[in-house]
């Protein structure tokens, strides 16, 4: 039988003895701009940390579905087969029911 391993225990690795700088220069530079170019919509693009709070997003929201419940419990929108029981507060789902 193999020895028991202690999984808790402070592993020991090659990169330890790397040196701060070496790892900083690894570590990509959070102000520069790099630009995630879309290939299907060449007219979009995006800035790493740009701020978009200004933008307004279209967003199509649809209503509640036939076969569809909200869990009162983590407030998800759940088909009916994913249905547990109802409650005098409405329908949980199996997940939290479990």
């Amino acid at each position: 039988m193999g020895m028991a391993t202690d999984y808790d225990a402070p592993r020991k690795n090659d990169d330890e003895s790397e040196s701060i700088e070496a790892l900083k220069e690894r570590v990509p530079d959070k102000t520069s701009a790099v630009i995630d170019e879309d290939p299907d919509n060449p007219g979009s693009f995006e800035l790493q940390g740009a701020d978009l709070s200004d933008m307004d997003l279209d967003v199509v929201v649809l209503p509640p579905q036939a076969d569809e419940f909200t869990c009162v419990s983590c407030f998800l929108v759940k088909h009916r087969s994913q249905l547990d029981h109802e409650t005098k507060l409405g329908p949980i789902c199996r997940e939290c029911a479990a």
